[in-house]
């Protein structure tokens, strides 16, 4: 194992294989199994459809301009991932020509007819797991934001985005910390807490354990979870809690805290993160 600097005192690819399991130690079906993975994808898309408007997580905007800090005009870019194209369709108009490689039909189908309705013309496509993708050419910017949960050789998966990469590679998540009434139902009433399992300080560890020296920005990413009744809002917030015996008043007291009644309804602002680990090629 190749360390960087001094020595972590652990191996945070192993680390990053165990924490794909939940908590209970097992793997969820979409993690092992590709059609549950597919389902997945393809009903979630059916639902943007009927919803309609643009498919574009709001918080998604802050990361974008972030995003094009590092990216330039005259690249030729190659995203990972993209999901529902929460930074596939500003980013083709961003640079000059986008390649998206993802493992869903779905996904490939939907972003394919997007690109068509905005009439943007420089963006291809691969589907296939990143993986198992025979890279064939180098890219001036290869990344990829909140794609690699499904990945368990994440140091190969990491060491192929640098290798694609000839100017840089952009590694991003969104991070926590968690709603300030589970942290204080953790620490106040010692409940048990699904915390997540893995965050992007295990990824930044990952690439210093590689010899890649990342640098890291933070972006804020203010949220107000609204909610149409006091009921709603509970049943929201307490599905996080592992405790089975919790009690229900102390629940509400933790989030009487941060929540505002407005007109009969009620709005939870919280912040959370993201991060965009970025690095020049190491070759």
């Amino acid at each position: 194992m190749n360390i960087s600097g001094v020595s972590l005192g652990c191996d945070y690819i192993e680390l990053w294989k165990e924490r794909r399991k939940e908590w209970d130690g097992t793997l969820s079906s979409r993690m092992t199994n590709d059609k549950e993975e597919e389902d997945f994808w393809a009903s979630f898309i059916e639902k943007k459809k009927r919803t309609g408007g643009d498919p574009v997580n709001s918080y998604a905007h802050r990361i974008q301009e972030a995003l094009f800090e590092l990216l330039q005009p005259h690249d030729r870019v190659l995203e990972i991932g993209p999901g529902w194209g929460n930074y596939t369709f500003r980013t083709a108009a961003h640079v000059e020509q986008l390649t998206c490689v993802d493992s869903s039909e779905s996904v490939i189908d939907f972003l394919r007819k997007e690109t068509e309705n905005r009439q943007l013309h420089n963006i291809s496509f691969l589907c296939e797991k990143w993986e198992q993708l025979t890279v064939k050419q180098h890219y001036d910017a290869v990344f990829g934001i909140n794609c690699f949960y499904r990945i368990s050789d994440i140091g190969e998966a990491v060491m192929k985005m640098n290798r694609a990469a000839s100017r840089i590679a952009i590694a991003g998540m969104t991070s926590g910390p968690e709603k300030p009434h589970y942290l204080d139902l953790y620490r106040e009433q010692g409940y048990s807490i699904k915390f997540r399992r893995r965050d992007y300080i295990h990824l930044q560890n990952i690439l210093y354990q590689l010899g890649i020296m990342a640098n890291c920005k933070i972006i804020e990413l203010p949220r107000v979870a609204a909610y149409p009744s006091y009921e709603a809002l509970i049943q929201d917030n307490v599905s996080k809690i592992l405790t089975r015996d919790y009690n229900r008043q102390k629940v509400e007291q933790a989030l009487n805290r941060y929540v505002i009644e407005k007109d009969g309804q009620y709005e939870y602002p919280y912040t959370f993160h993201a991060a965009l680990l970025y690095w020049k090629p190491v070759k």
